[in-house]
């Protein structure tokens, strides 16, 4: 096994990033490639998925892209067997791809309740077993998910938001616990609260500022490459033996009170 520094290579590697045209998951990607993977980006629009990549490799990271709709399990299958087949191996999949959607649970409207249970936990599913399959029969892979501090906590407002990541942490134990065997490592990251296009009217209401620097023992907003170590840790081999495990990113809110 390698030591030191190398344990946290990605040389060699290929990366595929759902929802990376922008937010955590292009944050991610950066930081995938700044480490040595090859990076494949993912989002429902083909044009925006194509300029985040040629942004990308403007910084010399050698990334492709392709264009599916996670919550479509069929077009999923698809792609990924098709980028297999030509262009070569996913080694690491980051499932980022989810949504947000704020409202008073008495009066959620349940086709949005369904919308956001099939970005945030359908997608997990079938993005990850698309790639676990390919990744089984090598024998090795790296499957790691976007949980959030909502797997551990809630809001008023964002119930199905709780329950859905709730699932992803929980999907996340019973991949590891079905794969592991298999040569695979399946893990999850708990972002705290990031100052992300999705928590813009967060980040823009000063009330909620005042609120969650008093509330976060580090006292701030989580900043996007803050994120990337923990990534990176679960890509490598640097976590050969971790598996099934949330790592919350969160600045201390999910331990205080």
């Amino acid at each position: 096994m390698a030591a030191g520094t190398e344990l946290f290579t990605l040389s060699g590697k290929t990366a595929l990033i759902t929802g990376s045209s922008q937010g955590i998951g292009y944050a991610l990607a950066e930081g995938m490639a700044a480490a040595g993977a090859a990076i494949v980006l993912n989002g429902r629009d083909e044009a925006r998925v194509s300029e985040a990549a040629d942004r990308l490799r403007q910084s010399g990271a050698t990334v492709s892209a392709i264009a599916f709709d996670v919550t479509d399990h069929g077009a999923v299958r698809a792609a990924i067997d098709a980028y297999e087949a030509g262009t070569g191996p996913i080694d690491i999949l980051v499932n980022n791809a989810g949504m947000q959607h704020r409202g008073p649970l008495e009066e959620f409207e349940a086709d949005a309740f369904e919308r956001l249970m099939r970005t945030n936990v359908s997608s997990v599913f079938n993005v990850g077993q698309a790639a676990a399959r390919h990744m089984i029969s090598r024998g090795a892979g790296k499957i790691i998910n976007i949980a959030s501090v909502q797997s551990a906590l809630a809001r008023p407002g964002i119930a199905p938001y709780t329950a859905s990541k709730g699932a992803v942490s929980n999907l996340t134990k019973g991949m590891a616990t079905d794969w592991a065997k298999h040569g695979l490592n399946v893990n999850a990251i708990a972002p705290g609260y990031f100052d992300t296009p999705l928590n813009a009217a967060l980040v823009a209401d000063t009330d909620f500022n005042a609120w969650l620097c008093k509330r976060t023992p580090q006292g701030r907003w989580g900043q996007l490459p803050e994120l990337v170590g923990a990534c990176v840790f679960l890509a490598s081999a640097a976590s050969s033996f971790v598996n099934g495990h949330t790592l919350f990113v969160d600045g201390g809110i999910s331990v205080s009170l």
